[in-house]
């Protein structure tokens, strides 16, 4: 429970670091050496706009551990967040660890989390360890 509500106030870190980090360039997504390259990501779900992800996620391929969905912040922000699970504040803390994507793309980077990304806000999902599955938690 304590490991959910600190991903959670983390999720607000990054939104706000990510705010900074636009106004600063800090955070160059172009400048990463992804897992999946360009070519590899196909349309897996509709187009639902951007979501966070970190590096833990979308640069060292780890599966997502914990994700959430929040009430958008602006149109084209579809709410959800995703974390691999072991990120701490430092990590979070650092805009260079943290990039809008399409939610597409995460979905490539684990297929496990679509049967669930039709859930509205507020929700919260933590993967099963050792499984494909995913549990719906308490936010």
């Amino acid at each position: 429970m304590r490991r959910r509500k600190v991903l959670q106030s983390l999720g607000l870190t990054v939104l706000a670091t990510l705010v900074r980090a636009e106004q600063s360039d800090m955070a160059n997504p172009l400048q990463k050496k992804f897992k999946l390259r360009a070519d590899q990501i196909k349309n897996l779900v509709r187009p639902m706009g951007g979501a966070l992800a970190t590096d833990r996620i979308t640069v060292d391929g780890m599966p997502v551990g914990y994700m959430y969905r929040e009430a958008p912040d602006r149109p084209e922000d579809s709410g959800w967040r995703f974390f691999a699970g072991d990120e701490d504040q430092a990590y979070v803390d650092d805009a260079a660890n943290t990039s809008v994507y399409a939610v597409n793309t995460i979905a490539n980077y684990d297929p496990d989390i679509i049967s669930h990304l039709e859930t509205p806000a507020p929700c919260a999902f933590e993967k099963v360890r050792g499984t494909h599955k995913y549990q719906r938690v308490e936010q």
